[in-house]
């Protein structure tokens, strides 16, 4: 992982204390760059990276090292993190082994998203799922799939005339929606509730059944995740959204 990347990930970086950003940087040189011991050029050396002014690290490790209860063990080769310390770190920023097979789908699917508005929905949802955003990942990948959805649709003139010509029929009691002729991107957003254009697609035998209800179950899941409830959402909760969008829309529908 990029410095910047890292960096990203933690709450008001900027604005945290010399000492939090010393453990910080002592924890990226350990996990990120594989050091075991660092000193004060290192810790330089990355503000540096950042374009930030350094403070004065050098007076700061020494303090981190001889409290009471040290951040910091010092040792002939330099500094490391005690124990308690980067066991914190772990947990609160370390990918955990489960994380891993969807971070990894999610990371490698820049090169497979050619469309530049899927591309900043993607980065959004990269970004949600690192920091264990895990409501915002959903909405994003939701978000995501959806685009891919509607462009399919309108890349194939055959599809997109086999969706207009269900729309009559499906709203023949709706005065206001059965005159919509879909012919562009704001068509879709602008005349037509997300479901009612997976139902369109079904109708018009674009998808099948099954990617039907699997649509219908994750943009129920978007909705619980978009508005403030009691219910937890978490990791196996982001996993299940962004693995079968991503394998059963994104990677399918090409």
């Amino acid at each position: 992982m990029q410095l910047r990347e890292f960096v990203d990930q933690v709450a008001d970086f900027d604005k945290l204390p010399p000492r939090e950003k010393i453990r910080l940087f002592g924890w990226y040189l350990h996990t990120h760059r594989g050091q075991e011991h660092f000193g004060s050029d290192n810790i330089r050396a990355l503000y540096k990276e950042l374009h930030m002014v350094p403070d004065d690290v050098g007076k700061y490790v020494m303090r981190m090292s001889s409290m009471n209860n040290p951040d910091l063990a010092r040792e002939r080769p330099g500094f490391k993190l005690t124990r308690a310390v980067r066991t914190m770190l772990d947990e609160k920023y370390g990918d955990q082994p489960s994380m891993q097979p969807v971070s990894k789908l999610l990371t490698a699917l820049p090169d497979q998203v050619p469309d530049t508005a899927e591309k900043v929905f993607l980065a959004e949802a990269i970004n949600c799922y690192r920091v264990r955003a895990y409501r915002a990942c959903i909405v994003m990948t939701w978000n995501l799939a959806f685009d891919h959805l509607v462009n399919w649709i309108l890349k194939d003139p055959a599809r997109l005339a086999a969706f207009n010509a269900q729309i009559p029929l499906k709203f023949q009691k709706s005065p206001k929606k059965v005159g919509i002729v879909v012919k562009g991107y704001d068509d879709f957003t602008d005349g037509l509730k997300e479901f009612e254009v997976i139902e369109l697609c079904r109708n018009a035998n674009l998808i099948n059944d099954n990617l039907t209800r699997n649509l219908k179950e994750k943009l129920g899941k978007r909705n619980t995740a978009a508005h403030p409830s009691t219910l937890v959402v978490g990791q196996p909760q982001a996993d299940d959204v962004v693995s079968d969008l991503v394998h059963n829309v994104v990677l399918a529908l090409t």
